[in-house]
Order: structure tokens, then sequence, then C-alpha cells
């Protein structure tokens, strides 16, 4: 991938870290290029602040989490003027969601948005970013100047042997569950109970799971959701009980035990995919602006994601975070930390509420195979929560 205007100063190392403006701070300066990074710094861009995005790894990379995109998502992408991105991808329409438990399966009809491997995705958030004047600086990783005023931040920045320094007037931290900008005492603590999440890719999707449906397994030591992708692989993504995975031994056998219980077709060979963990997936940070830096994304509170969810919640921060920090640029916003509190909390924190609902539902097995067992009956009886869940606004 290419990147904008690169800010890595000529000439190797000099010690005093000065950017490309003789040493002008930028005006923000975002760390992670994911969804949320990239479309807080694409809007931040659009309404001419000048900003830096950087990330540890080069892209196209892969990613095994958030290839689902519901129709809050899709709504974010419109509103940001990248309404045609998905399709232009090839995301695949998603029109039906089969839930499966302890034998039984049951299936919703409903429009549930698109599937999109985050390798397509990501990179066409930075270039769409990019295109509209981001400086993007791949495989750079980022961390805190320590004992430096907040204001402006400076950004120490390491690309193989070569470290400088930038400036930002605001720097936002997207980066992840790990909350790596920070240092350890500020960082997210996972709440109590909290699932292990985990991903992996098969390079074809088997026979019984078709292009356009959600497939949701659940067992007692988590669940697993699988989706086919606009190239014919299958995505794997599972939120799984920590103690479940070690007595399966390891996560694969675990997942490959939740499909069998729940009588969804085999994925030959899903036991020795390369499966990827992530860090426990229920968090939230004590503040979500701290020693000078803004969270966004999963850096700033996550609960385990439900069809799409997760990717929603990383987008309208993204939107919504440019905003607040393009008028404190402006001049127009003194306090931004409490803006962008209040803002979390109405976009996304009450939404985080409903799907830590679903969640405790298929976590509970006997739980999950009422819903089941309802759901055969009437699967209208489903059309309600679904609207609530994936409304556009």
């Amino acid at each position: 991938m290419t990147s904008a205007a690169t800010a890595e100063p000529e000439g190797g190392i000099d010690g005093a870290g000065r950017s490309e403006s003789q040493g002008e701070p930028y005006d923000v300066v975002v760390v992670g290029a994911g969804p949320a990074g990239s479309m807080t710094a694409g809007e931040l861009a659009r309404r001419g602040v000048r900003v830096l995005l950087v990330d540890r790894a080069e892209f196209p990379r892969p990613k095994v989490c958030g290839c689902c995109l519901n129709p809050r998502a899709l709504a974010t992408l419109e509103r940001t003027g990248l309404g045609g991105l998905a399709s232009r991808l090839g995301a695949v329409d998603l029109t039906a969601m089969e839930l499966a438990t302890a034998g039984r399966r049951a299936s919703i009809e409903r429009p549930l948005g698109v599937a999109l491997s985050r390798d397509a995705l990501d990179a066409a958030l930075i270039e769409a970013a990019a295109s509209v004047g981001v400086e993007f600086l791949p495989g750079t990783t980022a961390s805190l100047r320590p004992g430096l005023p907040d204001t402006p931040r400076v950004v120490r920045l390491q690309r193989g042997d070569r470290a400088w320094d930038v400036r930002g007037r605001f720097v936002v931290s997207a980066t992840g569950l790990t909350d790596g900008l920070l240092p350890v005492e500020n960082r997210a603590t996972p709440a109590t109970g909290a699932k292990l999440g985990a991903g992996a890719i098969a390079p074809v999707a088997p026979s019984g799971y078709e292009p356009g449906r959600i497939y949701m397994a659940c067992g007692d030591g988590g669940y697993v959701g699988l989706v086919v992708l606009e190239d014919g692989r299958l995505d794997l993504a599972a939120a799984l009980d920590p103690d479940a995975v070690r007595d399966a031994g390891g996560i694969g056998r675990l997942a490959a035990s939740i499909l069998a219980t729940a009588s969804l077709p085999p994925v030959p060979g899903v036991a020795g995919l390369s499966w990827k963990g992530t860090p426990l997936l229920t968090r939230r940070p004590a503040r979500l602006v701290e020693r000078g830096v803004f969270r966004v994304g999963d850096s700033a509170g996550y609960v385990e994601p439900f069809t799409g969810e997760g990717m929603a919640w990383a987008v309208a921060g993204g939107e919504a975070l440019a905003a607040i920090l393009a008028d404190a640029v402006a001049g127009l916003e003194t306090r931004p930390d409490r803006r962008w509190d209040l803002a979390y909390r109405r976009r996304i924190a009450r939404r985080q509420l409903t799907c830590r609902a679903v969640s405790r539902v298929l976590r509970s097995p006997w739980m999950t195979r009422g819903l089941v067992r309802a759901l055969g009956l009437g699967p209208s009886l489903a059309r309600p929560f679904l609207a609530i869940m994936h409304k556009a606004t």
C-alpha cells in the first residue's frame, strides 16, 4: 500500500525529532489504523485538520475479527461519504442468521448488513483517509514520551532502527483491546468473567455454509460465529471461556467441539486452523481521555459484540470524535474531553448495554436453547430485538 506524504524525517535519527513541517506540531496524531483510527483521521482531514496516522502493521494485513458490517456501520459509512466502499470491494449482502445449539437450529430472515474481509476493508479505509490528506506511516511503532508536557504531546515513532519524535496538539489512541499507547497503569482492565476473543479463516467455505448467512453456534464453552467472505473464504470468530479453552486443549479444539455439539456442518481441519486470540473482550477504561490522549474504538471500551456491532461502534466513534477534535483545533471547543465523554455515552455506551444483554443469553446454554425453541415456533419474535440492535441511527 502506498501512503500519503510521509512524516518520516530524511537523514535518519536526529534526536530532535523534527517533522517535515520544520518542527510544527500536527493538529492530531492518531495511533492505530483500524476502522476507528482511519475513520477518525479521515474525518478530521476532511475538515481541514492536519493529521498523522500511524500503525505498527504493514497493510493490507490479515485480520480475523470484525468481518460483518451491520446496517448501523453502513449508515455511518454513507454519512461520511464512503457509502459505495463496501459494494465496490465486493461485500456479501447478509440476509439471514442461523442460531444453533444442542442440535437445534433456528433461522431469522432479515437484512443484517454485509460480510467483508478486514484486510480489504481496513486497507480501503486507509486509502480513503490518505486521499483527503492524511499522512500515513505503516510499519511504525508509537509511544508517548514520558515526563514531557501533555500539550502538545510528544510521540516517539520508530521504524526499524530509525526513531524520531513528532508532536500533536491532540493524540488519539485507536490501539485496540491492548490499549497499548498508554502506560500499563493507565490501561483498561478486563471485566470479571470476560470472554477470550479468537478468530480464524478457512481458505474455502465448506458445504453447508452459504454466502449471505451468519451462522452462530452456542455451547457450554462459548460461541462461534461463521460467515462466508467476498472471496469465498470462511471467517470464524469466537468468544470463549478461558477455562474451557484450557480444558479443551486449545482454542481450535474448543471451537470444533462447540460446532459439533451445535450440529452445524463440520469445518474440515477447524482445530488446526491458524487461530488468533485477542485479549479478554469485555473491558472499560476509567477515563476516555487519559494524560491528554483520547481513546476511540476498542481502546475506549468493549463488550462482546453481536453481528457487526463492534465495527459499528468503531466507525461511529471515529466520526463523533473527529467532529469534536476538529472544533477544538479551530478554537470552537474548549473542553473536548468532556464533550467526547458525553458523545460516547450517548452514541456507543448505551448500545453496548444492549449487546451485553445479548451476550449473557449466548453465554447461557439453557437460555440459548430456550431462545432457539422459541424462534423455531415463531421467528418473528426476533424482529423487534434485531431492529433495536441494527437500526441505522
